[in-house]
């Protein structure tokens, strides 16, 4: 009995479909994956991270902090669509003025919130997908044990603790932060 060949979505046509489904989605090589709806602290999360990057990038007009699974394209033929929980695009990659409508190119820093449902090699692969297309630096916080993981396409992996400072050299050269006062309640 012969396959019956699946079609594959292309970023543009997943773009169509998912606002059409109900709940969080990504597109993984080429299918729709239904993804767990975070819980409330996933939002807190972002918003502590997101919140800190917009006051750098907004002080020095560096360029545009997204939130809320921006989506971003890692992958072509077949194609991936990841939604970073946090973005930040220079105006290098995204220039000023209007927006533009579709998907943007990769960011240069990509930060995902390590849900409670998530798995760990989950969440590598998409920090290794990040930096294949093209994103500086990726950040994966980890709230359960306070820890945040910064992944570069130069460097070794940096595993942060609450005594030591997220700085991210490629990405946002002169930001940083006390990763304790991300974790403060």
């Amino acid at each position: 009995m012969a396959a019956i060949a699946e079609k594959l979505l292309t970023a543009e046509e997943y773009a169509r479909v998912a606002s059409t489904i109900d709940g969080p989605t990504e597109l993984v090589r080429g299918r729709m994956v239904v993804m767990n709806p975070p819980h409330t602290a996933h939002g807190y999360w972002c918003t502590q991270i997101a919140g800190r990057l917009m006051v750098f990038v907004n002080t020095h007009k560096l360029g545009r902090v997204v939130s809320n699974d921006g989506g971003v394209i890692t992958e072509r033929d077949p194609d991936t669509v990841r939604g970073a929980d946090v973005a930040f695009y220079s105006y290098e990659r995204v220039p000023r003025g209007p927006l533009p409508k579709d998907y943007w190119p990769a960011p240069d820093l990509a930060v995902e919130i390590r849900s409670t449902t998530d798995r760990w090699k989950t969440l590598v692969k998409k920090a290794s997908e990040y930096l294949e297309a093209g994103v500086l630096n990726v950040v994966i916080v980890e709230p359960e044990k306070q820890t945040i993981h910064v992944y570069s396409p130069d460097r070794e992996l940096e595993i942060l603790n609450v005594d030591q400072t997220l700085t991210l050299p490629e990405s946002l050269p002169g930001f940083s932060v006390a990763v304790r006062e991300i974790f403060e309640t």
